[in-house]
């Protein structure tokens, strides 16, 4: 299990590791750790650590050393080398964090969504936030490190600090607490008596509060200051303070509808955008216009023809622009969307919502971008642009903090949309070939051409030779990138200018002297290019192109193999004619998950489409590829409460586009309907829809796929219909879930084969969850049994696990110890990682309301950090939730009313609806009453407030780990006052 790392370096060097203390003792050790995390994410050298240990004067074998601090460093973390934070880079080592992880960054993010806030007139909003920002502070930086260390990052830290604090009391006099932060703003002046925006706001402070002779006396005290120590007047910000005090301005006596920010130092976050694996070649000028669009239109569209490079223009924009985003950037590809259906649920994936309610899609997009200040970069909106432009603008016009940049290749039509046409890269001079002083690699394509051609041909090099081949090439290739790069791989075999002597040929057929206009020239010179490079592909390549061009999103060698193969191309050659399609760089291939995953660009697979129609077999390659999927899921469901259950959730969300396609393509084909329902039933019984937070898409594709279904295998239909009902029923849709249990009890009337155990089970789980009897418990025994008897050992587990829970919330303790101690039993067995962390759960709560709450804290806590660890989705809604109730029954009522708020931000998050949940509806107000009873209402709304804000995982750990509480329980700010 993967631990969960926090660090600190906002005082004391601070480890935490799924919430429990980390004490890191050696000084040098302390020193390594600090060198690592103030360069978080990026590698620092073997020399820059050496001279941080020790100086000018390194002992004898350094680097032997240095390592051996490293492992040791390691063993103090308690993580192996390959799954730890700590990681070796070849030429030095690196820390592993994200912005939740590390307090200075989500100091910089909370500062950033404070100063964005402030900017939109929602000053009690920026108020909380700068002061949540603020209370990560813990001391000044690195206190425990000597004092000669990162002097400057001191430095700039304790800077950040003060223009939050600035930004902060800008915050609180814009909402209105003028007298509150006059005694502060006294010290302050007192303590930095030199920093101008101090004094300008205990003016404004002390003019609200009906004191303007002791504002206009600061001013006169500050003059004084300034020009005895430094022989300087006030800034202009001060003056003109002075100025409107003087003049009486009519908007001083009220908070401003927009304070102005103080500045507040900004450090780019971890956007949501693929790193990139080849080198970028130019494009100044266009990232310019793209900046400067993007400073005041609010939706920009990249257009141009295939292959021009939109898409990397679009990313490399997006990461220079990422820090001036509050929430960052994130990236929606659309190239492997099937279906205009489901472009709200796509994008609210590349958004990372976690929406399980029953609500559409894109009213959970407006609803979580409302307040949301972001860059949206859709790619590849073209054969979804009617789609795309409809989402955009109810977007827009929901969430103004929201900007969209586009590629597509044409516009999308929506009001205020402002285009760029992405033009091909910068040629050669015509005389480039003769002239020394303009060789042709001063121009992009040139360059690129060298780049590219390195890769393939290390020995190629623009000589007096060849030099005007290459600038005609270029010219001839009309600067497409796509076509540049495509070319380029044949330098490993040919020369410039037999490779120019081959282009002519192909495009003097292609091209006719009258075409018109340059794009359709440019569409003309990148298909003859890929049309070239299929033509020096051989027979059997040319064919596996063709035939991979099916899959979406990527595939692995296992799925190539059982879709592709046959009918002219062996099994046993598909891994060599994909390492030929890689060579020729029209295949790439990410090996560094544990399965190479392979994927084409967007133009080259829609040229494989093409063939593919060509070829007339489109339709049977399809039946195959639905038919491998199909397999794929049955054996997810068959291993499922199994050792690689975890595995299996992985490997099924990476392949949803997959998924899509094969359940879009099957959905048309009534012959194959039943396909598609056994494929989304699987996904259902696997919880994948759960765990990869798409539940919603689960429930649309059963509806869909039965309202289309001919006659089905009643045991299919029963299961389908069961798994329609207990999706709606976790989503709170009680309502909806009536409807579909009354269609599963007429499809299930008279049954007395596999259809019997899915209509028992969801009989009890909606006794369970809707009802709150007791009468679920021997339904939901009789399911596990009857699952047990068909061999469907996944689904018994998951019977197993809701009679526990039921046994848990509404039976006895004898027999809710009994149920929890076999569910614990099966899941050891079975040795399923996912199942043990359920089981631990039961145990928890078993614990919780029939013994010691206490003891139910370990197990649970243990649960969420397990569930935390996979990056499951759904299971920590639950753990925070369960983890407040035991709190609440040890009498930590500041703590149970911080994990209260913690667990109302997940099913925010989630969509999640408990009034539809009775037992989990009834446990959560009895804590809340608990709870309130114990604390003020101001106390309760303060910690509540408090738990909302901060990462509900981590603070349910580590709340969790601390039995005696947080010992500044009672003194968190109030974000509201």
């Amino acid at each position: 299990m993967r631990s969960t790392y926090e660090f600190g370096i906002l005082g004391p060097l601070l480890v935490r590791r799924s919430g429990a203390p980390v004490h890191v003792n050696a000084a040098k050790l302390r020193m390594l750790l600090a060198s690592l995390l103030v360069e978080a994410d990026r590698v620092v050298t073997v020399d820059a650590l050496v001279h941080r240990l020790w100086g000018d004067a390194p002992p004898l074998r350094a680097r032997n050393t240095l390592q051996n601090y490293v492992l040791r460093l390691r063993r103090a973390l308690g993580s192996p080398a390959d799954t730890g934070p700590v990681r070796t880079r070849p030429h030095g080592y690196l820390i592993e964090t994200d912005p939740q992880t590390l307090d200075v960054r989500r100091f910089t993010s909370l500062v950033r969504l404070g100063r964005t806030a402030l900017e939109q007139n929602t000053a009690e909003r920026a108020a909380a936030l700068l002061r949540q920002a603020l209370e990560l502070w813990r001391g000044d930086p690195l206190c425990d490190l000597p004092g000669d260390a990162f002097p400057e990052l001191r430095l700039t830290l304790r800077e950040q600090h003060l223009a939050a604090l600035e930004l902060r009391i800008d915050a609180d006099l814009a909402a209105g607490r003028s007298a509150d932060v006059l005694p502060e703003l006294r010290a302050l002046v007192e303590a930095h008596p030199l920093r101008e925006h101090f004094w300008a706001q205990r003016m404004l402070a002390l003019y609200r509060c009906e004191r303007q002779s002791e504002a206009l006396e600061c001013y006169r005290t500050v003059t004084a200051l300034l020009t005895e120590e430094l022989g300087v007047t006030p800034g202009p910000a001060l003056r003109d303070m002075h100025a409107r005090l003087l003049a009486a301005a009519p908007d001083l006596g009220r908070p401003p509808g927009g304070a102005a920010a103080a500045a507040s130092p900004t450090a780019p976050g971890r956007p949501a955008l693929p790193v990139e694996t080849t080198g970028f070649i130019g494009r100044e000028a266009q990232l310019a216009q793209v900046r400067a669009l993007l400073s005041t239109a609010r939706l920009v569209t990249l257009t141009g023809v295939g292959g021009v490079g939109k898409t990397r223009l679009a990313l490399r924009s997006a990461a220079q622009l990422a820090a001036s985003y509050a929430d960052g950037v994130h990236l929606a590809d659309l190239a492997a969307l099937t279906s205009p259906d489901l472009l709200d649920r796509a994008v609210a994936e590349a958004l990372g919502l976690r929406d399980q309610s029953a609500r559409p899609p894109a009213q959970a997009l407006v609803d979580a971008l409302r307040d949301r200040q972001l860059l949206l970069l859709l790619d590849n909106c073209e054969h979804v642009a009617d789609a795309v432009a409809g989402l955009v603008l109810r977007l827009l016009r929901a969430a103004p903090g929201l900007t969209v940049l586009a590629t597509s290749r044409h516009r999308l039509g929506v009001p205020g949309e402002h285009i760029l046409t992405v033009p091909c890269l910068t040629l050669p001079e015509p005389d480039a070939g003769c002239d020394a002083r303009q060789p042709p690699e001063r121009s992009e394509s040139a360059r690129l051409l060298v780049q590219r051609a390195a890769a393939s041909a290390p020995a190629f090099a623009i000589t007096a030779r060849n030099r005007a081949a290459v600038a005609q090439l270029c010219r001839r290739l009309d600067g497409i990138p796509l076509a540049i790069e495509l070319a380029a791989v044949r330098l490993g075999a040919m020369t410039a200018e037999e490779m120019l002597e081959r282009l002519d040929d192909r495009f003097r057929v292609l091209c006719l002297p009258d075409m018109p206009g340059t794009e359709t020239r440019y569409q003309h010179t990148l298909r003859g290019v890929i049309d070239w490079s299929h033509t020096l592909c051989t027979p059997r390549e040319r064919l596996l192109w063709a035939r991979l061009s099916v899959f979406s999103g990527g595939f692995d060698l296992s799925a190539a193999e059982a879709v592709c193969a046959g009918e002219g191309v062996e099994r046993e050659e598909i891994l060599d004619l994909l390492a030929a399609l890689v060579n020729k760089s029209l295949v790439a291939v990410d090996s560094t998950g544990p399965r190479a995953r392979y994927g084409m660009l967007e133009t080259i697979r829609q040229y494989g489409l093409e063939r593919l129609g060509e070829l007339t077999r489109q339709t049977g390659l399809r039946i195959r590829h639905g038919a491998h999927y199909r397999a794929m899921t049955l054996r997810a469901g068959a291993e499922w409460c199994g050792p690689d259950e975890v595995d299996w959730l992985l490997r099924l969300r990476e392949e949803l586009p997959n998924l899509r396609t094969a359940l879009d393509f099957c959905a048309t084909r009534p012959e194959h309907v039943g396909t598609a329902v056994a494929i989304a039933v699987d996904l259902a019984r696997t919880r994948c829809w759960f765990f990869s937070s798409v539940l919603g898409e689960g429930r649309y594709w059963l509806e869909r796929l039965l309202a289309a279904a001919p006659a089905l295998p009643p045991d299919l239909t029963v299961g389908a219909l069961a798994m329609k009902v207990w999706i709606a029923l976790c989503q709170g849709d009680n309502p909806a879930a009536e409807r579909f249990l009354a269609e599963c009890r007429a499809q299930a009337a008279g049954s007395d084969g596999p259809a019997v155990a899915p209509f028992t089970f969801i009989e009890g789980a909606h006794a369970l969850l809707v009802d709150g009897t007791s009468a679920s418990i021997p339904l939901l025994a009789a399911a596990r049994e009857q699952f047990l008897r068909d061999g469907r050992r996944g689904d018994a587990h998951m019977a197993t696990m809701m009679w526990a829970m039921a046994e848990a919330f509404l039976g006895d303790p004898v027999s809710a110890r009994a149920a929890a101690g076999e569910y614990t039993a099966e899941a050891e067995a079975g040795r399923a990682p996912w199942a043990r962390t359920w089981a631990r759960w039961c145990a928890g709560l078993v614990e919780l309301r029939h013994g010691d709450p206490a003891a139910a804290l370990a197990p649970l806590r243990d649960a969420l950090a397990r569930q935390n660890s996979f990056g499951d989705n759904w299971g920590p809604v639950w753990g925070v939730e369960t983890l407040a109730w035991a709190v609440a029954e040890t009498d930590r009522y500041t703590d149970a009313a911080r994990l209260l708020g913690a667990a109302h931000r997940l099913r925010q998050d989630t969509g999640v609806a408990l009034t539809g949940l009775r037992p989990f509806h009834d446990a959560h107000a009895a804590a809340e009453r608990r709870v309130r009873a114990a604390l003020t209402t101001q106390e309760y709304a303060r910690a509540r407030a408090y738990g909302a804000a901060q990462n509900s995982v981590l603070l349910a750990l580590r709340i969790s780990a601390e039995p005696g509480g947080d010992p500044r329980a009672e003194e968190v700010t109030d974000p509201g006052a």
